[in-house]
């Protein structure tokens, strides 16, 4: 039943709500504006008021008593009773929690499909959020003004809209009132109902409704109910559908690996380099092929940094440039300020601009050239290609070293001091990475007592910025000395180390020494101190002070740096061969050129990877490489530092401080300079030489790419041919199929053929059909063997109509017989360069794009593209473009992301040297590979393009569209836009209306001319066609320009016309460089797009052996021997038919059969016979597709041996005295081991072994076996190994000596055994049995003494007021052992040695017989 007030006091609705549910809905409502609120609790509260309001929305039913807590805000409007002090206080009391003051208003939730953010704000205002926090219903009103809300009644919404908002504005109400009292807030409830009333009545009633009153509406409600008693029954639903909904949105990030989310470049990074407006290349600090790429976070240069940054990279650009524009007698020293111009110009737009090289090569050339408006004939380049490539990568390195000398300079500022000399003499001259590093160094030293936290630096590449540096444990013998009185004797020098090296750089001696009047020694006498702990003598206070000045000289940054550039100029290497080098390294080793490197200068390492080899050699610790200083350049060096220190005085007391003077100079070269200088030279001559190899490779592949498709002699340049690709794969009759492949001009599969062979007449007219049907413009034939020429002969032989005919039996009765009714094919057969085909046809891609092909068809395909467009081939590879062999024997030497980096220039080179049909693109995934090359895109900009263009339709119209269509963002439509090109339909017609340009072609999209010089095209067609403006006002802008395209005498108009003076009119009005725009514009009005590459090369015979065989010139020289197989015999002419290896086949002539000449091949070798011949000569006849070798198997020929020709070529600077030495020691080595006889003993355990072999033996064997083996040092000592441990053997010298009782087999003079079995028993077992007995103590850790140093420091670090000691075995001297301690956390590990014998374990000189007396007898020491 329900009261009065229509309030059921029944609560059999809600039994279903338990004390843990009402904890939830309290947690999940009542809001403590002190706490932070999580995003799991915003969710479970909206949640639980979705469900509230859901079953009690117009519901005049009080809640049950264990539900009561969840609806204090669940207000209707017959509620008219709030919370009173006795009900807050049994809340209080139960849940023990306050609620006073706390209530704040629901919060709604979004039904959106994102869940919840956590706000920055703990409270929002109603009206600010009130949109947000409706109830997302269908038909809620979505208004911002809460006081407008009941306007959109008439709209259709439902009573249920508005006790929503009824509920809503109560908790406004309430959380306004907060500081009202029960009776306040009660009028202001009752006020705020009579005012709903009078709205309710000036807005109308629902006329269907008219004429009943109160007491029907509670009959109907008694009757009917409420039309929510089953809303039970969808809770579960709705509630699902509301849960769902809040489950916060599935992102790509909870699904792929992280590796796998990088390699499809969706990383957050990713995404910031798509969106900036910046080239891609330009925001890696790796190459965009890299798949370890990452973002590059420099600042960008300013204008104020780039008249240093021109001057610092021009004197840097090349050793060519500084000699032809800065030597006095260079031949354009007059042009050095121009390329300096140049250069800024060139770094402008590079680091300011933001403008990708072959922009600047392509539109703004005017400005790395010589231009001078008064001599527009005189053509200079200042800058090549490749040189603005370099000034590319030198402008990064002044940016970063920008980067850090500004850091450097915040790290002085926070000192607050000022320091006279590192302003003056030191910060000026930074130009360095190295000199920045020095520098900081220095001033940590000079003022590490007073700032020690004023060192901190953070560089944008450091790896972790956060960390902090831990400080060094130890104190340096400088900074020691520094603190004491010593520190004064140093001030007594007379000149203070900065001074002096202020007079080493300057021109005159700016600083004067003060001369002592006391000699040294009593001078360094007033320093000792008697009262020490210590005594020291005047001699070693003189010391102390010495290195006190030689350590500051030494980290001077002016004469560091000047050390460094005299090793990059001075600098020498020398070559140390090791044992193992020694013996390994013979002459025909590829390390042999530089086996005895002696003194050869740095300068002459560049031109070549031999350094690279060098390091190579010394990483497999076959030789040391040693770099220092010239004597003549050391003693130079030194004696201006020198002059630099000394006194002018000629007394005995000033040459005594000279002498002193002389040792500190002496000490700053031998332990400062010197070794700073030689470690410097060894990274900048491998960072040198790598950068050079890596654009070495650059250029090679660019030499492949840049080649046009492969062209017939009538088809017109940049035609692009339809292919046939034949491969016979490895040439096996019995496995391999003959398979042809047919790609059209489009680049698409139309045929794919497999044949037995091309002997049988109905293989012949299958072939001969698919060339009548498809007409190939060229075959190219690939293959893994050497019978791929047979192949190559026989397609030939089909092509030119010479096909021998085969009879019934298959037998060919004439290879020249002329065929009958055979037709003759006009198609060139071509070799071709397949080692792009090779990767491609097991690569992933191919997989994907021709899944039915066998890898040999893929490889026929990787052919047929190969032909069309080379470029595209290689871009295809992306990273797998470094397993293309550019530099055989030194490209795998060269770093992975450096090699990468200059491959994708040539890459970007040469396509935007050719364009990119971008609606071609975006609709062919092959031809899309070449999009990421383009200037300022990338592989995520190329990537979003294509999918913008696919998303409005998939083809543009003009270039306009990329900036209408909101493609490409400004920066990158300036990089890119002249190299994308729009190829128009020869049927369409460009617009008449000047005004309608917005959808129509525009000729000049397809041409490399740049919209910014679009006015200027138009220009030159105008003026070409001599019209004028009036002519063409009405016209499409670019009519004239398709006018002059079209007209047939357009050559001669636009050659008529004065480039120089239109060029020279533009700068003076507006300081335009245009002269080689101007240039371009006019080609491009000529042959739009016109083929820029070179033909496409033939391959060369010894390129096509290599292909097919593995041969090299080098392999198969003149004089080598190889082995050869015997084929058969040609009594016809009395030769031999051989085959290599390789599978190459050869002959050898009956006069190279023996000496005597008259010897008949049959007498001589017989069929399958192996022999060793000499090459005489290789044949190779590319027309004919023959490949042989001739051979002589001569005795006279083969005798003499082959060493001569095999032999590695010896480095010029080769220490031929050393090489003799060595080759006499080892002569000598080798006659001991020739004349010493092998001893036999007859025992088990003897083998005739070394000691490698002895621990190889030993290896799988327990510990403690033994093995007796034969002694280097004479047939009177054996020698014993034993196994001690794993990979720990030691090994015993016994020697045998025979007395008047017979032989005794000393091991020392202790320890003395009659014979073997005595030895092994008594003392190797006895011996082992000591080392295991310690091994099986507690206090024994298994592996390195480094690891048990780290167990005793984690024990002493976990109790300090213990100390902690353990035993090891001893690697260095096998069968002994390590005691080691720890006395105290602030104490160091000491390490003691354990000598274990026979009999005992002896520690120093104590001999204990046991473990624990072992421990005992350290305890005690």
């Amino acid at each position: 039943m329900a009261d009065g007030n229509g309030v059921s006091d029944d609560s059999s609705e809600e039994a279903d709500d338990d004390e843990e549910e009402e904890k939830r809905i309290r947690e999940g409502f009542i809001v403590d504006e002190d706490e932070e609120e999580d995003e799991e609790e915003d969710e479970e509260r909206r949640r639980r008021r979705k469900r509230r309001k859901r079953r009690h929305r117009k519901r005049g039913k009080l809640p049950s008593s264990t539900s009561c807590l969840g609806h204090i805000y669940s207000w209707t409007e017959d509620e008219e009773e709030a919370l009173e002090e006795d009900d807050l206080e049994l809340l209080e009391e139960n849940t023990g929690t306050s609620f006073r003051n706390r209530l704040t208003r629901l919060r709604r939730g979004r039904e959106g499909g994102s869940p919840p953010v956590a706000s920055s704000s703990r409270r929002k205002p109603v009206v600010e959020s009130s949109e947000d926090d409706l109830d997302n219903d269908d038909d809620l009103p979505q208004v911002q003004d809460i006081q407008r809300i009941w306007d959109d009644e008439r709209a259709g919404g439902g009573r249920e809209d508005e006790e929503d908002m009824d509920d809503f504005i109560d908790y406004e109400d309430e959380e306004e009132g907060a500081a009202m009292d029960e009776q306040e807030r009660e009028e202001r409830r009752k006020e705020r109902k009579k005012l709903e009333r009078q709205r309710r009545r000036a807005m109308g009633s629902r006329p269907e409704l008219a004429g009943i009153d109160a007491n029907a509406w509670d009959e109907i409600h008694d009757v009917f109910g409420d039309g929510h008693e089953y809303d039970w029954a969808l809770e579960g639903d709705d509630e699902g559908d509301y849960e769902e909904r809040l489950k916060p949105e599935m992102k790509y990030q909870d699904v792929f690996e992280p590796s796998e989310i990088r390699a499809r470049m969706l990383t957050e990074d990713d995404d910031l380099i798509r969106a900036q407006d910046i080239p891609e290349r330009m925001q890696l600090a790796t190459s965009s092929l890299s798949p370890n790429a990452t973002l590059s976070l420099h600042q960008n240069l300013t204008e104020a940094d780039i008249d240093d940054a021109a001057t610092w990279v021009t004197s840097r650009l090349s050793s060519r440039k500084t000699r032809d524009f800065f030597s006095i007698d260079g031949p354009y020293q007059s042009y050095s300020q121009a390329l300096v111009l140049a250069v800024s110009y060139a770094l402008r737009f590079l680091f300011i601009h933001e403008f990708e090289v072959p922009y600047i090569w392509t539109h703004k050339r005017d400005y790395i050239s010589y231009f001078n408006p008064q001599e527009m004939r005189t053509r200079i380049e200042l800058i090549s290609l490749s040189e603005l490539w370099r000034i590319y990568a030198l402008g990064q390195k002044y940016r970063s070293l920008l980067d850090r000398r500004n850091a450097l300079i915040a790290s002085y500022t926070r000192l607050n001091l000022e320091d006279e000399y590192f302003e003056q003499s030191i910060r000026p001259k930074i130009e360095c990475v190295e000199m920045v590093a020095d520098a900081t160094e220095w001033l940590s030293m000079k003022y590490k007592v007073n700032k020690q936290d004023a060192f901190d630096f953070h560089f944008h590449d450091d790896e972790e910025p956060d960390r902090k540096r831990k400080t060094p444990s130890r104190i340096s013998a400088y900074e020691v000395a520094k603190k004491s009185i010593v520190a004064r004797l140093a001030d007594g020098f007379g000149i203070r180390p900065h001074e002096v090296v202020q007079n080493f750089v300057a021109n005159d001696r700016p600083n004067f020494v003060e001369d002592q009047e006391l000699n040294p020694i009593v001078f360094a006498e007033q320093f000792t101190t008697p009262e020490s702990v210590v005594s020291q003598t005047p001699e070693e206070v003189l010391r102390r002070a010495r290195m006190i000045l030689a350590t500051e000289l030494g980290k001077d940054p002016l004469l560091r740096q000047s050390m460094r550039d005299l090793f990059r100029t001075e600098a020498q290497i020398s070559i140390q061969t090791t044992d193992r080098g020694v013996n390994k390294i013979d002459e025909h080793h590829p390390y042999f050129n530089f086996k005895y490197l002696h003194h050869k200068p740095i300068t002459q390492m560049l031109d070549s990877a031999q350094f690279l080899h060098i390091l190579a050699a010394e990483a497999e610790l076959l030789v040391t490489v040693s770099i220092y200083l010239t004597n003549e350049a050391k003693a130079k060096f030194e004696r201006q530092l020198n002059d630099a220190f000394t006194s002018d005085s000629y007394s005995d007391i000033a040459r005594s401080w000279n002498e002193e003077r002389s040792r500190v100079v002496q000490e700053t070269l031998e332990y400062h300079l010197i070794p700073i200088g030689t470690k410097w030279a060894r990274e900048w001559l491998r960072e040198e030489v790598e950068d050079a190899l890596a654009i070495h490779c650059g250029n090679k592949l660019k030499e492949r790419i840049d080649v046009a498709p492969f062209i017939t002699g009538d088809a017109q340049p940049g035609y692009t041919p339809s292919v046939l690709a034949i491969s016979w794969g490895k040439g096996d009759p019995q496995k391999d199929a003959i398979t042809l492949v047919l790609l059209d001009e489009m680049g698409r599969l139309r045929e794919q053929v497999k044949l037995d062979n091309l002997v049988d007449r109905d293989y012949q007219d299958e072939f001969t059909d698919l060339l009548k049907r498809r007409r190939p413009d060229v075959i190219v034939v690939g293959g893994f063997t050497v019978a791929t020429a047979k192949l190559s002969s026989r397609i030939k032989e089909i092509v030119n109509g010479k096909t021998p005919i085969v009879d019934a039996e298959g037998n060919i009765p004439g290879w020249g017989t002329e065929p009958t009714n055979e037709q003759v094919f006009d198609i060139p057969v071509i070799y071709l360069n397949d080692e792009v085909a090779r990767i491609y046809q097991h690569s992933k891609r191919a997989t994907e794009e021709f899944s039915t092909l066998s890898p040999i068809a893929k490889y026929c395909v990787g052919l047929a593209r190969y032909a069309q467009n080379p470029l595209n081939e290689y871009a295809a590879l992306g990273s797998d473009i470094v397993a293309i062999s550019l530099e055989d024997e030194d490209q795998h030497l060269i770093p992975r992301e450096k090699l990468l980096s200059a491959l994708e220039r040539a890459l970007v080179d040469v396509t935007s040297k050719i364009g990119v049909d971008i609606n071609r693109a975006v609709t062919d995934s092959y031809y899309q590979h070449l999009l990421p090359f383009v200037c300022g895109l990338g592989p995520r900009k190329a990537q979003v393009l294509a999918r913008k263009i696919a998303s409005i339709g998939g083809n543009l119209v003009n270039r306009d569209q990329f900036i209408k269509s909101g493609l490409l963002t400004t920066k990158i439509f300036l990089n890119a836009a002249g190299f994308l090109r729009i190829s128009h339909d020869p049927e369409s017609k460009p617009a008449k209306n000047r005004h309608a340009d917005d959808d129509v072609q525009d000729p000049l999209d397809d041409t490399r001319i740049h919209p910014e010089d679009y006015e200027l095209a138009r220009k030159m067609a105008t003026d070409a066609l001599e019209l004028d403006e009036e002519d063409v006002h009405d016209e499409h802008p670019s009519h004239v320009v398709s006018l002059i395209m079209q007209d047939s005498d357009n050559e001669r108009k636009l050659n008529e016309l004065n480039l120089d003076e239109f060029a020279v009119s533009m700068y003076e009005a507006n300081e335009d460089r245009k002269r080689h725009t101007l240039n371009v514009i006019r080609e491009e009005l000529l042959k739009p797009f016109a083929e820029q590459r070179a033909p496409f090369p033939p391959m060369q015979p010894w390129d096509v052996l290599t292909m097919l065989s593995g041969e090299t010139p080098r392999t198969l020289r003149m004089g080598l021997i190889i082995s050869v197989l015997v084929l058969r015999i040609d009594k016809t002419s009395n030769s031999v038919m051989i085959r290599l290896d390789s599978g190459i086949e050869g002959i050898i002539n009956m006069d190279y059969l023996s000496d005597t000449g008259n010897v008949l091949p049959q007498n001589a070798v017989k069929k399958s016979q192996a022999v060793q011949g000499v090459i005489v000569d290789v044949k190779l006849d590319l027309p004919a597709d023959q490949f042989y070798v001739e051979l002589s198997i001569r005795p006279s020929d083969l005798n003499p041996g082959d060493g001569l020709f095999r032999r590695v070529k010896r480095d010029e600077y080769w220490n031929t005295q050393q090489y003799e030495r060595d080759l006499e020691l080892q002569a000598r080595k080798k006659r001991a081991e020739t004349d010493r006889t092998r001893r036999v003993i007859k025992h088990p355990n003897f083998h005739n072994f070394n000691a490698t072999h002895a621990e190889n033996y030993l290896d799988k064997q327990q510990r403690g076996d033994v093995v007796i083996r034969p002694s280097s040092k004479g047939v009177d000592h054996l020698a014993v190994t034993w196994k001690v441990d794993d990979k720990l053997y030691q090994h015993i010298d016994v020697t045998e000596m025979n007395t008047g009782q017979g032989t005794v087999l000393f091991v020392d003079d202790k320890h003395q055994y009659a014979d073997l079995d005595e030895l092994i028993v008594n003392h190797v077992q006895a011996t082992a049995r000591k080392v295991e007995e310690l091994m099986a103590h507690e206090k024994f850790k298994q592996g390195s003494e480094d690891e048990l140093h780290l167990s005793l420091k984690n024990f002493v670090a976990a109790n300090p007021a213990k100390s902690i000691y353990g035993f090891t075995l001893n690697r260095k001297r096998p069968g002994h052992f390590n005691l080691c301690f720890l006395a105290n956390k602030n104490s160091t590990v000491q390490t003691w040695p354990v000598r274990v014998t026979p009999e005992s374990y002896c520690l120093f000189e104590a001999a204990v017989a046991g473990v624990p007396e072992l421990c005992d007898a350290f305890k005690v020491r």
